[in-house]
C-alpha cells in the first residue's frame, strides 16, 4: 500500500504514547507519577458541574448553530472586554470543537492549499502534524533557551527572507517552554507580520495561566489576527472538548460554512460548562497559584538532579529541560523513567524533531502530592547508573 503523501511528515504524539503507555501499566496494577501531559488536576469550578448536572437532567442536549451557543459567545465577547479592553463582536466568534478543531478551521480557512505555515521549534507537536496532514507546509523557526525560548521580529523577518511563508502560528504562554511575548514585542511581531502579508495566528490557550507577566491578546493590538483559544487549561475542562476562535471579518462566513460541515457544532453540554466557567474566576486564579507552588519545588529539584536549563517558566504548567550529562536519548530516557521509577514524563523529541532529544517536558499542574512523590522516584532513578 502506498504511502499518503499529505501523511508522509505524520509522526506519534509522544504524549499522548507515553500516557497509553503509563495506563497500561497501571491496569496491572503500578502506580504511576502522571507528568505527561498538559491536564489539570483540579475538576470544573463547583458552579460548572451544578450547571452541567441540572442542564442534563432537565434540557435536551441537541445540535447548536455551527458557531455555538450566542449565549456563550456573548459571554466570551464580555470576556475580551473585561480582561483585555478589546471589543469583540459575539458574531466573530466560533465555538470548536476544543482548539484542535480551531486549528484545522484556521488553516483550512485561512490559507490556500500548499500554503506555507510557519512556527516555532520547539513548539507543540499536533502544529507540524496538522499543518502537514492537510496539505500545507510547515516551516520552522528554531528559538533558544539563551532567548527565554522567545520568537521576536527580526527572528520572523530573517526567517522569512530565507524561506517566504504565508502564515504564523505563535503561542504565548508557550507549550513546552512556557515563554510569553510582551506587549511591545508582540507589537512588533504583528507589525512583521502586516509588513511582510503573512497572516498572524494567535494560540492563547495558556492565557490566564502568567506567573507574573502581564498577558496581552494579540486582539489589543490588531484587528486581522486570528484567536485560538480553549477552556482545557485554565477552565480545568480537557475532556469537555471546548474552544473557541476569534476571526477577522474575511473569514467569518467561510469558517461557519466550514464548521457546519466537518464538525457540525461543538457539544451542547459542555457549552453549558464553557458559558458558566467564565464566570468563575477566582476558582480557577486559586488553581493557578497551585501551579505556581508546584512549579517552583519542581524546578528546584530539577536543577539539583542535573537537569538543565530548570527555571521557572513565564506561564503555563510546564518545565522544558535539558539531560545532558544524564542521557543521550529523550525518547528511551522517558520510557526508562516511566518503567522503572514509574514517572510518566514527556521526551522533548515531541517538540522539537531536530534537537528534541536533549529535552525532556514535566507537566506540574497536577496534584502536589503525585508531585512530590515523582520528585522522590526520579532522585532514586538518577541516584544508579542509566542506559539510555
Amino acid at each position: 500500500m502506498t504511502e499518503i503523501a499529505q501523511l508522509k511528515h505524520l509522526q506519534p504524539f509522544f504524549a499522548m504514547e507515553i500516557l497509553a503507555m503509563a495506563k497500561s501499566l497501571e491496569a496491572e496494577g503500578r502506580e504511576i507519577c502522571h507528568l505527561e501531559v498538559g491536564e489539570p488536576g483540579a475538576a470544573p469550578a463547583p458552579e460548572v458541574i451544578a450547571a452541567v448536572q441540572q442542564s442534563a437532567a432537565t434540557d435536551p442536549q441537541r445540535y447548536t448553530p455551527a458557531k455555538g451557543e450566542l449565549s456563550l459567545r456573548q459571554k466570551l465577547s464580555e470576556y475580551y472586554n473585561a480582561q483585555h479592553n478589546a471589543k469583540v463582536n459575539p458574531d466573530n466568534i466560533l465555538i470548536t470543537n476544543g482548539s484542535s478543531a480551531g486549528f484545522v478551521l484556521a488553516f483550512l480557512s485561512g490559507f490556500e492549499k500548499g500554503s506555507k505555515i510557519a512556527v516555532t521549534r520547539p513548539g507543540y507537536p499536533a502544529y507540524l502534524n496538522i499543518i502537514s496532514s492537510l496539505g500545507f507546509e510547515p516551516v520552522e523557526i528554531e528559538i533558544h533557551a539563551a532567548n527565554g525560548w522567545r520568537l521576536d521580529a527580526d527572528d520572523i523577518r530573517a526567517a522569512n527572507k530565507a524561506n517566504p511563508f504565508d502564515g504564523l502560528l505563535l503561542a504565548s504562554p508557550a507549550n513546552p517552554t512556557g515563554a510569553m511575548i510582551e506587549r511591545e514585542d508582540l507589537a512588533r511581531i504583528l507589525n512583521a507580520c502586516d509588513d511582510l502579508g503573512v497572516r498572524f495566528i494567535s494560540d492563547e490557550i495558556y492565557h490566564s495561566l502568567s506567573h507574573g507577566l502581564p498577558e496581552t491578546s494579540a486582539l489589543e493590538l490588531s484587528d486581522n489576527a486570528l484567536i485560538i483559544n480553549s477552556f482545557s487549561k485554565y477552565y480545568c475542562m480537557t475532556g469537555w472538548r471546548l474552544g473557541w476562535l476569534v476571526l477577522p471579518d474575511d473569514m467569518v462566513r467561510q469558517t461557519e460554512m466550514l464548521a457546519q460541515n466537518m464538525f457540525i457544532s461543538a457539544p451542547s453540554l459542555s457549552q453549558v460548562a464553557g458559558t458558566v466557567a467564565l464566570d468563575c474566576r477566582d476558582y480557577y486564579d486559586s488553581q493557578k497559584s497551585k501551579y505556581v507552588r508546584n512549579g517552583m519545588l519542581l524546578v528546584e529539584a530539577l536543577s539539583e538532579m542535573g537537569f538543565k536549563d530548570a527555571r521557572m517558566s513565564d506561564g503555563a504548567f510546564y518545565a522544558y529541560v535539558g539531560i545532558e550529562g544524564l542521557a543521550e536519548d529523550s525518547v528511551a530516557f522517558c520510557k526508562a523513567l516511566l518503567q522503572e521509577a514509574g514517572v510518566a514524563a514527556t521526551p522533548g523529541v515531541d517538540f522539537d524533531r531536530v534537537n528534541g532529544q536533549k529535552f525532556v517536558r514535566f507537566s506540574y499542574a497536577g496534584d502536589h502530592d503525585v508531585l512530590v512523590q515523582a520528585i522522590e522516584k526520579m532522585a532514586g532513578f538518577l541516584s544508579r547508573p542509566l542506559s539510555v
